[in-house]
C-alpha cells in the first residue's frame, strides 16, 4: 500500500528533476547564444580604439612636443606647455579662428533651432492634420545628405562674380546697380556660410524634435485642451518644458559639430579663410598647421584646446540641466 502511494510522488519528483535539467540546459544554450551578441560589438570597439581613442591619446602626447614634418615622435623635443602658451599668447590667428567659429555656429544655430521647433510643432499638431508629413520630412532632410563639396560648388556658381545668377537677378530687379562680389565681402561670405549651415541641418534637427514631441504622453495634451488651453499655451507650458532634454542634446551636438566646421568655409574661401580671415575657422587653423606648415605640435595643441572647450561646455550644460530638473522635482515634491 505504501509502495503504491509513494510511487506517484517518486515519479513526479523524477519528472521535476528532468524538467529542471531541461530548463538548465536551455538556459545554458541561451547564455551561449547570448555570447554571440558580444562578438558583434568587437568591430565597434576596434574601430573606436583605432580611429578615435588612439588618435586622441597620440594628439595629446604630440601637443607637448616640438614635432614637425621632419621629425618622428621619438625625435621631437618635449616643450611642456610651450605650444599652448604660443597659441594663446603669440598667435592672434588662433584666437581669431575661435571667434569666427563661435560666430558662424551661433548665427546659424539660433534660426536653425527656431525653424526646427516650428516645423516640429506643425508636423505633430493633430488639429492641423497636415497631409504628406513623411514627404515633407524627407524633402527638408535632403540637404543634409548632399555632399558639402557639391553644395559649395553650387553656391560658388550662384553667387559668382560678375555673371552669377544671383548678381544677374539682383541687377535686373534694380536692387543693385552693378554686380556685387559676395566672396570679397566679409559679411557676404559669412552670410552664405551661415545660410548653408542652417539649410543643411535644420531639417535633421526638426526630425529629432519630432521624435521628442512624439514621445510625450498624448493625455497631457488632451487634458490641456479640455481645460481650454490654446495651441500656443500647450506648446509653451507642456511641449517646450518636456522637450528640454532633446533641445539640450541638440544644442550640445550642434555646438560640438560647430567647433569642427571645416568643409563649407574652406571650399568657399579656397582654403584661405578670407576675406581678411573672416571665415578662418578653428578646424581650418588645425588643418593648415598640420598639413601646410607641418607644425604637428601646434596643430595637436590646438586640437586639445578644441577638445577641452567642447568637453567643458558639454559638461556644464548637462550639469546645469540636471540641477534645474532636480530642483523642479524637489519643488514639485513639496507641493
Amino acid at each position: 500500500m505504501n509502495n503504491i502511494i509513494q510511487f506517484p510522488f517518486y515519479f513526479l519528483e523524477e519528472g521535476d528533476m528532468e524538467n529542471t535539467k531541461k530548463k538548465s540546459s536551455k538556459k545554458k544554450l541561451f547564455e551561449r547564444y547570448n555570447r554571440f551578441g558580444y562578438y558583434f560589438l568587437i568591430p565597434f570597439f576596434v574601430g573606436f580604439i583605432v580611429f578615435q581613442l588612439y588618435p586622441i591619446i597620440y594628439s595629446i602626447a604630440i601637443s607637448f612636443t616640438s614635432m614637425n614634418g621632419f621629425q618622428t615622435f621619438s625625435e621631437a623635443t618635449n616643450v611642456g606647455l610651450g605650444n599652448f602658451s604660443t597659441l594663446l599668447k603669440n598667435t592672434p590667428l588662433f584666437i581669431t579662428s575661435i571667434q569666427n567659429t563661435l560666430l558662424l555656429w551661433g548665427m546659424n544655430f539660433v534660426p536653425q533651432i527656431l525653424m526646427a521647433l516650428i516645423l516640429a510643432a506643425w508636423w505633430t499638431n493633430r488639429k492641423l492634420n497636415l497631409k504628406g508629413n513623411s514627404f515633407w520630412k524627407t524633402v527638408f532632410y535632403l540637404p543634409n545628405m548632399i555632399m558639402a563639396a557639391s553644395i559649395a560648388a553650387l553656391f560658388l556658381g550662384i553667387f559668382g562674380y560678375p555673371n552669377g545668377p544671383a548678381n544677374l537677378l539682383l541687377t535686373n530687379l534694380h536692387i543693385i546697380s552693378h554686380p556685387f562680389n559676395f566672396f570679397q565681402s566679409i559679411w557676404g561670405t559669412r552670410s552664405i556660410i551661415i545660410f548653408l549651415q542652417f539649410w543643411m541641418w535644420y531639417g535633421s534637427t526638426a526630425i529629432v524634435l519630432v521624435a521628442g514631441i512624439s514621445s510625450i504622453d498624448d493625455a497631457l495634451f488632451e487634458a490641456a485642451r479640455i481645460d481650454g488651453a490654446s495651441d500656443g499655451q500647450i506648446f509653451r507650458k507642456i511641449t517646450l518644458p518636456l522637450l528640454r532634454p532633446i533641445v539640450m542634446y541638440t544644442f550640445v551636438t550642434s555646438f560640438v559639430g560647430g567647433l569642427q566646421v571645416f568643409d563649407i568655409p574652406y571650399l568657399l574661401s579656397s582654403g584661405s579663410g578670407g576675406p581678411q580671415n573672416s571665415t578662418y575657422t578653428l578646424a581650418m587653423f588645425i588643418y593648415n598647421q598640420a598639413f601646410q606648415y607641418r607644425n604637428y605640435g601646434i596643430a595637436a595643441a590646438a586640437s586639445v584646446i578644441l577638445l577641452i572647450i567642447a568637453a567643458i561646455v558639454s559638461i556644464a550644460l548637462f550639469r546645469f540641466f540636471r540641477e534645474r530638473t532636480s530642483n523642479k522635482d524637489l519643488v514639485g515634491g513639496k507641493d
